[in-house]
Order: structure tokens, then sequence, then C-alpha cells
């Protein structure tokens, strides 16, 4: 018993709810990255056969990117915890350092030490995703430490580092980094706006910040629906995106009519684990409907997590 309730804390600071979402983001990348516009040339049946074998090829790599992944969102919002602790100490007192449960030494060193396995974890898969997962724990950390705090910044710093982590998982062959690298604007724009709407979680919010959230969402689903040119499942895509859709649009609507911290709260919490939907919707477009609904999948585990642990 003793055990739970020291390990307890520290789950705490590393938000497991939100790493589920961290992982959806590898997946979608891998899906993109074994997407081939010639499929249709050679014949989805050959395509599927050969995206199989190399996904079963590459098995490894996926395991190390996700394990990366999870060292990288982990440490960066550990950090963020060790940075925030005495405004934490009159705003979230419960929190794990305030509170006393996690030593502030502590939260640095595991802070500092899952940045350095995601680090490492994405060098076994390639040198690329290794430069990939050091540019998103170097943003994570300046976040944490002074971009949070720059008005205009803040909103695009963290949406970079959701960019990067989908490119991470595009980086298991690395030369379709390059082909896709534009596909990590689409959360970088989705995180920016949850950023953008989360100011207002302690103290209450502005309508015109959550306007802005909401005009970035509808900019995501527009996005999305722009990609179906590439899918060979357009009428399979629709039922995810609009799942996804009811999930983000409902909480921040009433967030704007009401903008008081705990619908604010409710907003923000359901536009992170809805990352899923958006990663499953980006796995259809660029895959099928199987892989789409094993990142799917991950959806009642983080919902399952949030209950037990917070999500912002």
């Amino acid at each position: 018993m003793e055990t739970k309730s020291s390990v307890k804390p520290y789950l705490q600071l590393m938000r497991p709810a939100n790493i589920i979402t961290a992982i959806a983001d590898i997946l979608a990348g891998i899906s993109v990255s074994f997407y081939s516009p010639f499929a249709t040339m050679i014949g989805a049946a050959l395509h599927d056969f050969w995206r199989s074998f190399r996904m079963t090829f590459e098995l490894i790599d996926a395991f190390s990117l996700m394990i990366a992944t999870i060292g990288l969102y982990g440490g960066g919002v550990v950090l963020n915890d060790y940075f925030d602790a005495d405004l934490d100490k009159v705003e979230r007192p419960e929190r794990p350092i305030p509170s006393g449960a996690v030593p502030k030494e502590n939260a640095l060193f595991l802070g500092v030490g899952l940045l350095g396995l995601g680090v490492i974890f994405a060098l076994k898969a390639s040198v690329l995703s290794g430069i990939i997962a050091l540019m998103v724990a170097l943003l994570a950390v300046f976040y944490d430490y002074r971009g949070k705090h720059i008005a205009w910044f803040a909103p695009l710093n963290m949406g970079l580092c959701r960019g990067g982590n989908l490119l991470l998982g595009a980086s298991i062959l690395p030369n379709n980094v390059y082909n896709y690298w534009w596909l990590a604007l689409i959360p970088i724009v989705y995180i920016s706006a949850i950023t953008l709407i989360s100011r207002g979680e302690v103290h209450g919010g502005s309508k015109t910040n959550l306007k802005k959230g909401l005009m970035m969402y509808l900019l995501v689903i527009l996005s999305l629906l722009g990609l179906l040119y590439f899918s060979r499942h357009q009428f399979t895509v629709i039922p995810f995106l609009f799942v996804f859709a009811y999930f983000i649009f409902p909480p921040l609507i009433k967030a704007i009519n009401e903008p008081k911290p705990e619908h604010i709260r409710i907003a923000v919490k359901s536009g992170v684990i809805s990352l899923i939907l958006m990663d499953a919707t980006l796995t259809v477009i660029f895959s099928n409907i199987w892989f789409a609904l094993i990142v799917l999948a991950l959806l009642p585990i983080s919902r399952g997590l949030a209950k037990k642990f917070a999500v912002t």
C-alpha cells in the first residue's frame, strides 16, 4: 500500500491520460509514413500487402518510437510542474509538488531522465528520429521555462511539440518525413487552439480567446476534410470526423457561453483526449479502418485514466 501511495504522485506528474494521446500521434505518423500515392496504380491489394509486410518488419522501431514519446511527453509535463511549483502553491496547492507528495528535486530528476529516455529510444529507430525527439525535448523545456509566459508564442510553442510528435511517428520511414512534413501543421493548429483555450482554467476565460480557439478547431476540421483527396476510404473517414467534432465542439461552445473555470477545464480536457480521435481520423485517411480502430481503442484507455489522474 505504501508503494502505491508513493508512486501515484509521480504518475500524476506525468499525466498518464495525456501520454496515451501522444502514443496515438506516433501511430498516426506511422500510418502517414506508410501511405503510398501510387496505391491505386499498383493495386490496392498489392499495396496493402506491402504495407503490412513493411510494418511488421519495422515493429521494433514502432515500439521504440512509442517509448520515446512516453519519455518526451512525460518529461515535458513533469518539468512544467517543476517550473510552476511556486505558482501552484497559490493556485493549485493539491498538485504533487506543492502538496509535498513529490520533492521538487525528484521532479527535476524524473523530468530530465524521461526526456533523455525519449531521445535515446528515438535514436534506436533512426538518426532522424533522434533529431526530431531532441527538438521536441528542447521545445518542451523552453515552453516549461519561458515559452508559456510569452503570450503570442505559447500556443505555437506547444503546437510545435505536438507537430514534432506526429513527425516522430512518420520518421519510422525517414524519407517520408520530407514528403509529409506539412501534415504537422494540423496538430500545431489544434494544440495551439487548446493552449489558447486553457488560459482561463484557473480564473475564468476570455470569450475572445475561446472564439479564436473555436475558429482554429474549424480550420482543423476543414483541413481534415481537404485530406480526403489522399484517401481510398473517403466514406469511412466521415464517421471518424463526425465523432471528433462531436467531442470537441459542444464543451467549447458551453465555455464560450459561460466562460467559467470549470467549463473551460472540461473543454480543455475534452480537447486533449480528443487528440486520439483526430489521430484516428488521420489514420483512416492514410491507412485503413483496421489500423484506425487500433488508434481509436486508445480513447477508452485515456478516458479511464483521466478519471484517476488530472489531464490539465
